[in-house]
């Protein structure tokens, strides 16, 4: 991670959960992070608490609603007027819903495809437009996918699943792109199995095992560690054993 210390990182949904957990990791590896959050309180009190250990980096607190693309460009805006531009973008932010085709809401299938779907292509353009002014060619577009891009498991809801499979379709997409254009910008998406985060909320039962949001960070960290010949493109990652069978 040498490579990255002093650089700015724009993780999205950085106030808990695995987003959190990235922040706290990037920070402690020495970077200028960014934290994007519509949930104030926490993302601030993570940006103390850092500050109050000493982290060798920086979280910088910035309040969005991911559902608003005006928000997403000021946080850029920002970023490129304050720290000079995001070097590594975190698509982490999510959210859930668990509705049949036949059963759901229209405004919360909006919000899941808002944040979900939209809000990554936002942030990955503006990221794109970014690094083309800087004339940089050395950055690395995360995004935070699901095992549900993967399998179908009717549990998870159908705009739930949906969201993550065209998730997986942009990151593709995008790494296309990006080598017809002879670049050096790194994709990769991770998907995580069952994980300990605030997303499942009551759902979660205390007897069943899942990940840590560590466990996700650390990969994370692992795919930014790769040399610079090195693409991690897929990381598929279920807790063991596992209730999924994926391949």
């Amino acid at each position: 991670m040498d490579q990255w210390k002093g650089k700015v990182a724009l993780v999205t949904g950085a106030g808990s959960g695995i987003g959190e957990a990235l922040a706290e990791a990037l920070v402690h590896h020495g970077m200028v992070v960014v934290g994007l959050d519509i949930q104030e309180d926490k993302i601030k009190a993570l940006s103390e608490r850092l500050a109050a250990d000493g982290a060798p980096g920086k979280l910088h607190p910035l309040v969005a609603d991911l559902r608003r693309p005006e928000d997403i460009l000021a946080a850029f805006s920002w970023i490129d007027d304050t720290l000079g531009g995001v070097d590594v973008l975190v698509n982490n932010a999510g959210v859930l819903s668990r509705t049949k085709l036949s059963e759901g809401d229209t405004e919360e299938w909006r919000a899941v495809l808002d944040v979900n779907v939209l809000a990554v292509a936002v942030c990955t353009r503006e990221f794109l437009k970014s690094m083309d002014r800087r004339k940089n060619q050395h950055g690395h577009v995360v995004i935070l996918n699901s095992v549900s891009a993967w399998v179908t498991h009717f549990s998870q809801g159908v705009m739930y699943q949906a969201s993550k499979h065209a998730v997986k379709g942009i990151a593709m997409c995008l790494r296309r792109e990006l080598a017809e254009k002879g670049s050096a910008i790194k994709v990769t998406c991770i998907s995580p199995g069952r994980t300990k985060t605030n997303i499942l909320g009551s759902a979660m039962e205390p007897e069943v095992i899942a990940m840590d949001a560590s466990d996700i960070s650390s990969a994370i960290v692992n795919a930014l560690s790769a040399s610079p010949v090195t693409q991690m493109c897929e990381i598929i990652m279920t807790p063991v054993p596992t209730m999924f069978s994926i391949f």
